[in-house]
């Protein structure tokens, strides 16, 4: 098996189980794996068919993107100034023109600037599957990549005239959604240690889907080891309202009632929860995805992170849709993370000791390192892995490398680890996923970003004209 040393570097963030940082560190990787990490000085005696000298650098596990729809990128910039009700009425017509090309070619584009910015690896959310789209679209897109990907069968499937908000052209028949579901899982999920493809089930939200489909995608997943269940839940008061008057109950509650809590679980946003349903996710092992970015363009609100966190719920990062954030990018989407919640009214940190009372924020909310923890160990928590996330022996060699040595960083020299987060964002310099090298020098080894984007705009003219 071929091996690389990857070593000088300057500064080594492991976020293994001792949190350990080194100075002048080094990682021996053989083929996809692992095998050592250390100083440069105690893996100086190994040796390895490649050497790569990363002075200057600072590197840390790839990050891991837990809620995103990537064909979104399609359709960024509108919608900027209206509520989430009217920004999915709006787009909604739009989607429903997707096809598998605009799949496809949406997909390698975010993937890419995810890369860029310093994932490894990511979910997506495919809700909408107009005119025959499939999956398969975006699992070939990360296969050309080099992205480890964990695809979500999304599903819409009750529309307006059965009292969802989607249109029905925009909504499919549920045998079909489970149907495919089941192949999905078939051709394409991998529950090995170190896979690159794994299958999500995941039908969209309370106000798009039937009780029913709910609970024979959790009946469909729980049949096969590994399937995770995904979906978003208690994002807006919209949806809340919607639960009181469908189900007689908030989300959370709805959630359950449908078997939608566990250890398998993990929803996005999760805005509009009290202490209580927070107790209830941790006791449950299920999940938050926090969309820091999305929650604030579209003007939601502020998950109660740091009340998460505490209680013990996972907690992981998601750049969410490319027309709600308008960008794909982790590097941001942490530091976003970090100064939403420290600007949050936390009732619950004033009655703890030190708090400040009141209304007002405290910049003790959320630090740089439990930001970047969130988008590498919490992401990986979420989606059921314990191979990547942090870089330790046996571990999956994913990881990212930032030069230091430029103009956004001077001056960090006492800190560069916290510097990527408060300082941000940044491009990587180097990229490796699955012992693959992806990115060097800030460029894509196996990868046309320019054929890709005058593809991609080319679709974008065709599903959207004026």
């Amino acid at each position: 098996m071929p091996s690389l040393l990857v070593k000088n570097i300057d500064h080594l963030a492991t976020f293994d189980d001792t949190r350990g940082e080194l100075t002048n560190g080094a990682i021996l990787v053989r083929d996809n794996i692992i095998e050592a990490v250390g100083t440069s000085g105690e893996l100086a005696h190994l040796q390895a068919d490649e050497t790569l000298d990363l002075s200057g650098h600072i590197v840390m596990p790839g990050m891991v993107n837990t809620h995103h729809h990537m064909y979104q990128n399609l359709t960024r910039v509108m919608v900027q100034d209206d509520e989430l009700l009217v920004w999915l009425k709006t787009l909604y017509p739009i989607w429903s023109e997707l096809d598998d090309d605009a799949i496809g070619i949406s997909a390698r584009v975010a993937m890419a600037e995810l890369i860029h910015s310093g994932c490894t690896t990511s979910s997506d959310h495919l809700y909408i599957l107009p005119n025959n789209c499939t999956l398969d679209a975006t699992i070939d897109a990360a296969r050309d990549i080099g992205l480890r990907f964990h695809a979500a069968r999304g599903a819409m499937s009750r529309g307006e005239s059965q009292g969802g908000l989607p249109p029905d052209r925009c909504v499919e028949k549920e045998d079909a959604i489970l149907l495919d579901a089941e192949r999905l899982i078939g051709r394409y999920h991998d529950n090995s240690r170190h896979s690159m493809s794994r299958i999500i089930l995941a039908p969209c939200s309370p106000f798009s889907v039937t009780p029913d489909l709910m609970r024979e995608a959790a009946k469909l997943a729980r049949k096969h080891t590994g399937v995770h269940l995904h979906s978003h839940l208690a994002e807006e008061l919209f949806e809340e309202k919607y639960c009181h008057e469908i189900y007689g109950m908030r989300p959370v509650e709805f959630a359950e009632s449908v078997g939608w809590l566990g250890p398998d679980v993990w929803f996005a946003h999760s805005i509009f929860m009290t202490s209580e349903e927070i107790d209830r996710f941790a006791e449950t092992g299920t999940g938050v995805a926090h969309c820091p970015s999305a929650n604030m363009r579209c003007g939601q609100g502020i998950a109660k992170i740091r009340e998460m966190l505490d209680k013990g719920v996972k907690v992981g990062l998601g750049v969410d849709g490319s027309a709600s954030n308008d960008t794909s990018n982790m590097f941001m989407e942490a530091r976003l993370a970090m100064m939403l919640q420290r600007v949050a009214p936390h009732h619950y940190l004033s009655e703890k000791p030190g708090g400040r009372g009141g209304f007002g924020g405290t910049p003790k909310a959320l630090s740089a390192r439990e930001s970047l923890e969130m988008a590498t160990r919490g992401g990986a928590a979420l989606l059921g892995r314990d191979d990547i996330g942090y870089l330790a022996p046996g571990m999956s060699a994913d990881f990212i490398a930032v030069k230091l040595n430029q103009l956004g960083l001077s001056g960090t020299q006492r800190d560069p680890l916290a510097a990527l987060v408060m300082c941000g964002p940044f491009k990587v310099d180097y990229s490796f996923i699955n012992g693959r090298e992806i990115v060097r020098k800030g460029e894509f080894t196996g990868f046309d970003v320019e054929a890709a984007m005058s593809a991609h705009e080319g679709v974008m003219n065709r599903i959207y004209r004026q």
